[in-house]
């Protein structure tokens, strides 16, 4: 290795077992189950995200491992302009950690992204939101299906510098066979369908969640904000009794656009009819063929 590049490496807290990915103390954000840091790709020259799971803290939790294990298995066999790429992971058996390399967005989430930009057109907001839909159709669509089921807007990634939005953390994605039902509750109460609560569920769960994620989007906030609890929220949900931030919606498509979203399963439409419906006619963007 040349001098220059030892030198570089001193800033690094970590580096992979390839020696191509360095890990940098700086936390880009955490969750349940692992930590998000900065890191840098010294064979392209690139900024990355290094995903590292503390395996024991789960060594007694079986069924949490198999989890950890799938999530990294399945983002590795994604290709998706509108997934979060996958580049390399690795156990630490002398750190006890599940180490994965994922693309990083410039931006952060859209969730922080919407609040520190508050002026933005209903055009924009229909251009991100297509998107989501075209990550998702891509995951429903996926061989078995995939649902990500736990959706919301501080796991959906912007590169704010060409409007490019990517869904992230699966982490407690589903790989679902023929008969698309899956069974176990897990995910963000005010973003879950009422059918998760049943434990009787396909991928159209993902579409109620994106149709909270479009709610908060355009009104700025977070749905059943006006409940103080869990409980409150579940009752609500499982009532079919809408968030109070619907009411905040001045225009009368989007109202429309997300009650379809949000509508009984049986009635609820696909990523694949939401991305035809008439919502987004006249919208821009780059298509993506990546199925």
């Amino acid at each position: 290795m040349m001098p220059a590049m030892e030198l570089d490496s001193e800033a690094f807290v970590e580096v992979d077992p390839s020696g191509r990915y360095g890990r940098y103390s700086e936390l880009l954000g955490s969750g349940a189950v692992k930590r998000v840091y900065r890191a840098f790709d010294q064979e392209e020259g690139i900024e990355v995200a290094w995903n590292q799971v503390k395996l024991r803290n789960f060594c007694h939790d079986q069924s949490m491992m198999e989890r950890l294990y799938s999530e990294v298995k399945l983002l590795t066999s994604l290709k998706n302009n509108n997934i979060i790429t996958l580049f390399r992971e690795w156990r630490d058996t002398e750190r006890n950690t599940l180490n994965f390399i994922t693309e990083v967005c410039t931006s952060g989430n859209l969730r922080d992204y919407r609040k520190k930009h508050k002026q933005v057109s209903m055009q924009a907001l229909k251009k991100w939101s297509w998107q989501i839909l075209k990550g998702l159709d891509y995951l429903h669509r996926h061989e078995p299906c995939i649902i990500h089921r736990d959706l919301n807007c501080s796991n959906v990634f912007i590169n704010g510098n060409i409007g490019q939005v990517k869904i992230g953390d699966l982490g407690l994605a589903a790989i679902v066979g023929k008969s698309h039902c899956a069974h176990s509750i897990l995910g963000t109460p005010e973003f879950m369908a009422p059918e998760l609560y049943e434990e009787d569920y396909t991928e159209l769960v993902d579409i109620y969640s994106f149709g909270m994620c479009l709610l908060e989007m355009v009104t700025l906030e977070l749905p059943y904000s006006e409940c103080d609890n869990i409980a409150r929220i579940y009752k609500k949900v499982t009532s079919g009794i809408r968030p109070d931030a619907m009411n905040k919606l001045k225009d009368q498509e989007v109202k429309a656009f997300i009650e379809k979203c949000l509508a009984h399963p049986r009635d609820r439409p696909s990523a694949a009819d939401l991305l035809h419906d008439s919502f987004f006619h006249g919208i821009s963007h780059d298509d993506d063929d990546e199925n």
